[in-house]
């Protein structure tokens, strides 16, 4: 049986790459996502590979100031329904389980991003589990992203890709330092954001680096982040890191998409350094 409903890959398949697109799937109460097989899934990854915290956060939290919870993660999981926690068990494909399932869903998108991003490759996957009313604060991520909401209700509030809430200095060292994923947020932020309100069954694309915030509804919330990276993403990331050295150097570079032979060039100059470093 196919994850996505077909008629909302042709939604998708119209916004893709640029526009937050929804899509309707049927991975909801699949027992992949049970929370005994959490559990397990959780003792079996690497330490390095789960991030937890508090829960009650501000939208514009300072990464270096993220309260912990005080628990284990084991703990974390099987107290959530209480304890005000965030927790996310990244790389879940180095389950074999899990990793098939992943793959499934992206094998089902690979035609419609190929068309105008490329071939997907570093195919990764993140689960989500949250208390009731929990906080994910203000940043962007780096890959392309769907989120598929399993159970619980969450509201996730996407912001355009500009420079109105993401500087180009900030951009550069998100790429270039392995800046942190967090940004600040100013309430003026609030009235330029989509809220979409996602159940059970609800999925929805966002943008490579569109900043967004979440919040959990009054359940249990578990979600599925399903990610890939494509030639136009690695082509961004590299432009930044160029930009960046630029920067550092006395250089003020062109905004991203002003000058496109130097957007080409730069990418190709960053790839080209990591290369040799490499």
């Amino acid at each position: 049986m196919s994850a996505f409903n077909p008629r909302s890959l042709d939604d998708f398949a119209e916004r893709y790459p640029a526009s937050p697109a929804t899509l309707q799937h049927r991975l909801a109460g699949h027992p992949l996502f049970a929370m005994h097989r959490l559990t397990t899934l959780a003792r079996a990854l690497p330490a390095d590979r789960i991030e937890y915290n508090s829960g009650d956060l501000p939208i514009g939290q300072d990464p270096g100031e993220t309260p912990m919870n005080g628990l284990s993660a084991e703990e974390t999981l099987r107290r959530i329904a209480e304890n005000k926690s965030w927790m996310v068990l990244k790389n879940i494909e180095r389950d074999p389980y899990y990793a098939r399932l992943l793959n499934a869903c992206l094998d089902e998108l690979a035609p419609v991003t190929a068309q105008t991003t490329g071939a997907m490759h570093k195919r990764e996957g993140f689960i989500f589990i949250s208390s009731p009313g929990s906080v994910t604060p203000f940043h962007m991520d780096p890959e392309h992203n769907i989120l598929m909401q399993i159970r619980g209700a969450k509201t996730f509030r996407i912001f355009p890709a500009a420079r109105d809430f993401v500087s180009d200095e900030q951009h550069e060292a998100f790429h270039r330092a392995g800046g942190h994923r967090n940004l600040p947020y100013k309430e003026d932020f609030d009235d330029c954001a989509t809220a979409y309100k996602l159940f059970p069954g609800d999925a929805l694309y966002a943008p490579v680096k569109a900043p967004h915030w979440v919040r959990v509804g009054p359940d249990v919330s578990i979600s599925l982040s399903i990610t890939w990276r494509s030639e136009a993403s690695d082509a961004e990331a590299s432009l930044r890191r160029a930009n960046g050295w630029l920067r550092a150097h006395g250089i003020a570079p062109p905004a991203p998409g002003a000058v496109p032979l130097h957007d080409r060039l730069a990418s190709l100059g960053a790839r080209a350094a990591a290369r040799l470093a490499r």
